[in-house]
């Protein structure tokens, strides 16, 4: 799932982020134990387009539900081993991409 985002890597001219730079700023809030809204605000996002991403990152394994129900109320999130490899090698590209 995470290959298909990879086909817009730089911002548009109107400053919007790609979906790259969305990810980064979640798995960045989600060092410690983080809630849905402080995600959300720290992003700067809405709530229907941080469910879409979380999915995304859920299922992709680079995220991680450390107390709550999944299907009800997830509780808290917390980035994973594999999370912090792809924002290694995210920081690591865009660093080589300056």
């Amino acid at each position: 799932m995470i290959i298909l985002l990879v086909q817009s890597k730089k911002r548009s001219s109107n400053n919007h982020r790609c979906q790259l730079d969305v990810i980064a700023d979640i798995l960045e809030a989600s060092h410690e134990r983080t809630r849905k809204t402080y995600i959300m605000y720290r992003c700067n996002m809405s709530f229907k387009q941080l469910k879409y991403y979380l999915e995304i990152l859920l299922n992709g394994g680079l995220l991680h539900v450390v107390a709550g129900n999944p299907d009800d109320n997830p509780g808290f999130f917390k980035i994973t081993e594999k999370g912090k490899a792809f924002l290694k090698a995210y920081k690591d590209l865009k660093s080589l991409l300056k």
